[in-house]
């Protein structure tokens, strides 16, 4: 499997961090959309990665477990407070559950489930009706906003992780900037990035998943059924893609052959009675890998 980084066990948060993320974070400063993406069986780490533990150090940053998206955050505020005069940085966060859309940032959850959907595509990616983009003003701000949500996530046991993830969720960082070019014009940049953690794919089977916990993993299997069908429907070039046949898909639409540049991080396991799901893991990235997206600059 060619991969462009592989990381054993001994890799921490900031080295994925540096590595992985630091360089798309400035792509999306420059006003390119990015979309990260953690895929992967339940319980090999993916919530871990995207968001890890969000407990501020003692200096007020993100701790050494905090994962991509405080780190993300923190740089950002760094850089924008410290050499951009005219910003604003605005959050949205939304999870996918039994296929039904729900905004975690909005106001004492008066947004039912479902009630935010995925319609057209604009310019900026696919465009939720109904769900908040919240204007943040620092760091500390903007991880109050990210607690808030990770605690209406749905989680719920399965006997692979006491703390699983049941459902998708993707947080969206939204920078617009100002800045004057050297012939006095003013330029105005938007990046977009989107950090999305999947649900896990599972054995429904091996997990002892019953009841209601199994038609959860049944819908979390279908939408990632239905990714792979649309990645590869991508890579074999063909005529019709299938973004419509789950909200997941829709809403990674632009991520997935579109105007983003995509970095999708694999987690695996590496126990021994897994092996099935990790090869499963890594055809899917291998596959995913061969998309050729056509990124473009928002600035005018």
């Amino acid at each position: 499997y060619p991969f462009d980084r592989v990381f054993g066990p001994e890799a921490d948060q900031a080295m994925i961090y540096n590595d992985v993320v630091q360089p798309i974070l400035e792509e999306v400063i420059q006003g390119y959309n990015c979309t990260v993406f953690a895929y992967g069986q339940t319980g090999t780490g993916k919530t871990y990665t995207m968001q890890g533990d969000l407990t501020p150090s003692v200096t007020g940053g993100p701790c050494a477990d905090a994962g991509m998206i405080p780190r993300v955050l923190s740089r950002l505020y760094q850089y924008l407070e410290t050499s951009v005069a005219d910003y604003s940085v605005k959050l949205s966060y939304v999870e996918l559950y039994n296929e039904e859309l729900r905004d975690l940032l909005a106001p004492e959850m008066s947004a039912p489930a479902g009630s935010a959907q995925p319609m057209g595509s604009g310019k900026r990616g696919v465009l939720i009706q109904g769900l908040e983009d919240t204007p943040v003003k620092d760091f500390n701000h903007a991880i109050a906003l990210l607690r808030k949500g990770s605690h209406r996530r749905q989680i719920a046991a399965t006997k692979f992780n006491d703390h699983s993830s049941r459902s998708h969720s993707i947080f969206t960082i939204t920078v617009h900037t100002k800045e004057t070019c050297s012939k006095g014009d003013e330029a105005l940049r938007v990046g977009k990035l989107n950090l999305v953690d999947l649900a896990g794919s599972e054995n429904i089977g091996r997990s002892g998943a019953e009841n209601k916990r199994a038609r959860e993993a049944g819908m979390i299997n279908q939408s990632l059924l239905t990714l792979g069908r649309v990645i590869n429907a991508l890579v074999d070039q063909s005529p019709h893609v299938p973004y419509r046949e789950s909200k997941l898909t829709r809403l990674l639409q632009d991520s997935l052959g579109g105007r983003t540049k995509t970095c999708i991080i694999a987690t695996v396991s590496p126990a021994k009675c897994n092996i099935e799901e990790t090869l499963s893991t890594l055809d899917y990235a291998l596959r995913a890998k061969s998309i050729r997206n056509k990124p473009e600059i928002n600035q005018r």
